[in-house]
């Protein structure tokens, strides 16, 4: 039973890395970038991970450190993981310079218009950096998809799908400039693709080599600490990315939709 829930989370957390292969089919599927369609998805995925990082994961790891450290050095334990968490995916997030950041908002028809030729050696490096900004962002999210999708089944599906729809726009910021450079639809879909291959990798790391020695105290740090990463990107990424695309009030209907379906799944499946 429980290589068949490491199979299950591990696969949930190669699907929702592997997005990024979506929002590189897209840039070259469609010409330009449907901003409600994005406004209410991102804003969604938003409401999801910061619904059920308050009100489900972030109670469940004060239970687990409470119950191995006593109520109020776990309560205590629970706040720092949460932060830390927060922390750890905001140092992250400093060290990778704008122009390569994929928490920077870009449209199909922004990028085309910076690719004035083939062969553009600046848009092969934009392309490039902006695979190892994004592999470096999804390594943490992956652990964190992965724990979460280990721990509690049933929060798997809508916490990866939640982070497989943060992770197609990603996808078109690698694609469309290795595409414009290089001239190979393969080659860039090819590196989109390779770049969120970096969420599997950290949930491969995390099971490796902290799941066997997990207890009940390294378990509510871990899941404290995916909550406070959950809830840092929603608000410093997907809610700011959904606002910039130019439709407020999308993003917030997106974002109370993805709270209630996350309340009636905890209520139904819980």
């Amino acid at each position: 039973m429980f290589e068949e829930n490491v199979l299950r989370a591990f696969g949930l957390t190669l699907m929702a890395g592997l997005a990024t292969g979506l929002g590189s089919a897209a840039a070259f599927f469609f010409r330009r970038t449907s901003t409600r369609l994005l406004s209410v998805s991102l804003g969604f995925s938003a409401g999801v991970m910061i619904y059920v990082s308050f009100v489900e994961i972030f109670f469940k790891a004060r239970e687990a450190l409470a119950a191995d450290l006593g109520w109020q050095a776990g309560s205590w334990v629970t706040i720092g993981a949460f932060f830390g968490g927060m922390l750890l995916i905001g140092m992250i997030d400093r060290f990778v310079p704008a122009y390569e950041n994929p928490h920077e908002v870009h449209r199909i028809e922004d990028i085309r218009k910076d690719a004035p030729q083939i062969d553009d050696p600046r848009l092969l490096r934009m392309g490039i950096f902006s695979a190892i900004a994004i592999a470096i962002h999804n390594f943490p999210e992956g652990i964190a998809t992965f724990t979460v999708a280990l721990q509690d089944p049933s929060l798997g599906v809508p916490i990866a799908t939640a982070i497989a729809i943060h992770n197609i726009p990603e996808g078109i910021t690698v694609s469309v400039p290795v595409y414009y450079a290089t001239g190979s639809r393969r080659r860039a879909f090819l590196l989109s693709f390779l770049s969120g291959f970096s969420e599997p990798v950290g949930a491969l790391v995390g099971y490796f080599l902290l799941f066997p020695f997990m207890t009940d105290t390294l378990f509510g740090i871990l899941f404290a600490g995916v909550a406070g990463i959950m809830v840092f990107i929603s608000f410093d990424e997907l809610l700011p990315a959904a606002r910039e695309y130019g439709k407020h009030h999308y993003s917030l209907y997106g974002l109370i939709g993805g709270m209630v379906l996350m309340a009636i799944s905890l209520v139904l499946f819980l």
